[in-house]
C-alpha cells in the first residue's frame, strides 16, 4: 500500500509516516515507479510496528528510545533478558507517573470540595497530597 493508504489504516497523519519514515521506525519497501523519489510500498507488517510505536509512546517511550530499540531488534540485539529490562524500566516510569496523578487527583477533589463549600475555610495546599520524600523535577511543577 502506498503511503496514503498506509496512513489512513496506521490513524497517522502522511506527515507523521515521513517523519517515522526519516528515524528509521517504519521502513517501507521502494518501487520502481517514482524516479528519483521512488515510491514507498507499506505492508501491514508496517501498521503492526507503527501501532506498536503509539503503543510504546503510551508507556512513556520518547521516539528516540523507541527507534534505538527498533535498530537494537533489526540488529537481531535484543533478547529477553533485555526485553525485560527495557519493560522493567518503562514499568518504574508509569508507577512514578501513577504517584504524580494520585496526587493530582486528591488535590482535585479537594479543590472542589472547598469550592463547594462557597470557600470557606483555608485552601487545599497542594503541597500536602504530594508523597513524602524528595521529590524529583517533575513534581516541582505546579
Amino acid at each position: 500500500m502506498l503511503i496514503s493508504e498506509f496512513a489512513r489504516a496506521a490513524g497517522l497523519s502522511r506527515d507523521t509516516v515521513r517523519f517515522y519514515v526519516r528515524l528509521g521506525l517504519l521502513q517501507p519497501q521502494l518501487a520502481q515507479k517514482g524516479g528519483r523519489h521512488p515510491y514507498q510500498i507499506f505492508t501491514a507488517g508496517d501498521v503492526q510496528t507503527a501501532q506498536i510505536i503509539r503503543v510504546a509512546q503510551s508507556l512513556g517511550m520518547s521516539l528516540r528510545e523507541i527507534a534505538g530499540i527498533a535498530k537494537e531488534r533489526r540488529d537481531g540485539r535484543i533478547t529477553r533478558e533485555r526485553s525485560v529490562k527495557i519493560l522493567r524500566g518503562q514499568l518504574a516510569i508509569l508507577q512514578m507517573k501513577s504517584v504524580d496523578l494520585s496526587a493530582l487527583i486528591a488535590y482535585v477533589r479537594a479543590k472542589i470540595d472547598w469550592l463547594e463549600k462557597d470557600e470557606t475555610g483555608s485552601v487545599a495546599d497542594f503541597d500536602q497530597f504530594l508523597a513524602v520524600g524528595p521529590s524529583p523535577p517533575s513534581r516541582q511543577r505546579r
